[in-house]
């Protein structure tokens, strides 16, 4: 038998990274990771070694992508912070792991994007991606990039703190009409789309979207039902939508929304015209997995 094909997938340790680096290990793939948290518990054991980014180090950031044939990419970030940089530093990150990744000999990259993105648009989460995506097809490199819109997942920050916040106030506010629509894609289809697109050789953009499209405030009443509370619905206008996340972002020592995510949801670029290619219904989802959801705060700031 030959060697098993190695894989680096950056955030293994975090939520998509994950899925994707067990998808792979259970096809007798080898996998290691980039991480900003080399030192975290490594959910895979000895199976999954660990090295951090080392952007500020393109030659010790290439070494460590050495020997492997396929970069699976998840690194973003939701938000800028004193932390992590910002929009600007992470697409400078990426263009530095690109560069890393061709003089590695890597062979393909599976970019983790997001639905709707342009160098155009007025957000600079979305600007900044579609940066990003640029650098990938002008890179040397064979690749897919795959948008997916909001992702679920039991390690997800977005339902499970609307879960959360339904459970403990009367009140839910929704930014302006909440007609805006959304297409949900589980963590794990969107690790089979990704590990998929992998295993192929031509140069693909796909969106990763679910079977189901609610509108925001059909989400928020969907989740709200699952969890046997009842959603007493407010609608407000961005800017106090936005004033009233930070204000329980105080509470809870985490950014809860962001004016980004807010403006993105609102000009319905989380929904996609492409086919449907995961297989997972939220509603049935939600159903299953009803008394986890919300239990606890999902932190952004914890989990880095």
């Amino acid at each position: 038998m030959g060697k098993p094909e190695l894989n680096v997938v950056t955030g293994a340790f975090s939520h998509s990274g994950k899925y994707i680096a067990g998808r792979l290990l259970a096809m007798g793939e080898g996998v290691k990771t980039l991480t900003g948290h080399p030192d975290r518990e490594n959910p895979f054991g000895g199976r999954v070694s660990a090295h951090p980014f080392n952007f500020d180090s393109p030659a010790r950031l290439a070494e460590s992508l050495q020997g492997a044939t396929t970069l699976y990419n998840t690194y973003w970030i939701r938000f800028p912070h004193n932390r992590w940089g910002t929009f600007d530093d992470a697409v400078e990150n990426s263009r530095t792991l690109i560069k890393a990744a061709e003089e590695a000999g890597i062979r393909r990259m599976v970019h983790i994007s997001i639905t709707s993105p342009t160098e155009e648009s007025p957000f600079p989460y979305f600007r900044g991606k579609a940066l990003v995506e640029k650098a990938v097809i002008d890179s040397r490199l064979s690749y897919a990039i795959v948008r997916p819109a909001l992702i679920f997942g039991l390690e997800g920050t977005l339902i499970n703190n609307i879960a959360w916040l339904l459970r403990r106030f009367p009140l839910f506010a929704v930014a302006g009409s909440g007609d805006y629509r959304v297409q949900p894609i589980f963590v794990e289809d969107l690790a089979e789309i990704a590990v998929s697109a992998g295993h192929k050789d031509d140069n693909i953009v796909i969106d990763a979207v679910g079977p189901e499209t609610f509108t925001f405030e059909e989400l928020v009443r969907l989740v709200a039902d699952r969890i046997h509370r009842r959603a007493g619905v407010v609608h407000v206008g961005p800017g106090l939508m936005l004033f009233l996340a930070r204000l329980i972002g105080l509470v809870v020592g985490d950014v809860v929304l962001t004016g980004d995510e807010i403006g993105g949801l609102m000009a319905n670029l989380l929904v996609s015209r492409e086919p449907v290619n995961g297989q997972t219904y939220l509603s049935r989802w939600l159903t299953e997995n009803a008394e986890a959801l919300g239990a606890s705060y999902a932190s952004e700031l914890r989990r880095h």
